[in-house]
């Protein structure tokens, strides 16, 4: 089951324009590409996912412009492939919303709502958009999953658990116990900069997706 937009505003508010500096942003992107969503992305995938994967923000050319989470992006190319190969997902690619994708035991969400400024929110812009998180990560089961794609959503990730940053080091493919039986599993996010560079390779992310796949079979 995929779900369409059907949250508490708890966890997704679509008209939220708490922080100005992305509120004006998304304003003047707007203009530019009128055809654009250019608004909050809401979180994409399975109401009943035991695998959370938290990414950094939308991209400007991908879910700010479908409305959906590493879409038409560069970013999910590899994470939309991983997905297909490992059965979270029935189709390899996501391109659009209506493509027919869907989901399985798998969601999408991400640290921060709203397209930042050169992919960068600010500080206080991450923080704001915590509550979001936090309230969504209390919907997952126990013994859930939680993929943080790189360092900005790992530190969301315990910020939203009231933990502190210095409770749990990011790494690579490291594996964290959080509070309420959940584990956060760490990834490079899966950039055109980290995987072109090699710093992250396909092997290495299915590392990552066999590293959960014991994970949610243990239980």
């Amino acid at each position: 089951m995929t779900l369409k937009n059907t949250y508490s505003k708890e966890i997704f508010d679509q008209e939220c324009r708490q922080c100005k500096r992305l509120d004006d942003f998304l304003c003047e992107v707007k203009q530019k590409y009128p055809d654009y969503h250019a608004r909050p992305v809401a979180p994409f995938g399975d109401s009943n996912a035991k695998l959370l994967i938290v990414g950094l923000a939308p991209g400007m050319h991908g879910a700010n412009a479908t409305g959906r989470p590493f879409t038409k992006d560069y970013a999910g190319l590899l994470l939309y492939e991983a997905l297909y190969e490992f059965g979270y997902s029935n189709q390899i690619k996501s391109e659009s919303l209506a493509d027919g994708l869907e989901l399985k035991l798998c969601r999408i969400t991400n640290a921060v709502k709203c397209l930042p400024p050169q992919n960068k929110p600010a500080g206080t812009e991450i923080n704001q958009c915590n509550k979001f998180l936090a309230a969504e990560l209390k919907t997952l089961p126990e013994h859930a999953v939680i993929l943080a794609l790189g360092t900005v959503a790992h530190r969301a990730v315990l910020k939203a658990c009231n933990l502190k940053l210095s409770s749990a080091a990011f790494a690579h493919n490291a594996q964290h116990a959080l509070p309420g039986g959940l584990t956060l599993v760490d990834s490079y996010h899966t950039s055109r900069y980290n995987v072109q560079t090699n710093r992250l390779t396909k092997q290495m992310f299915s590392d990552v997706f066999h590293g959960i796949g014991r994970l949610l079979n243990e239980q």
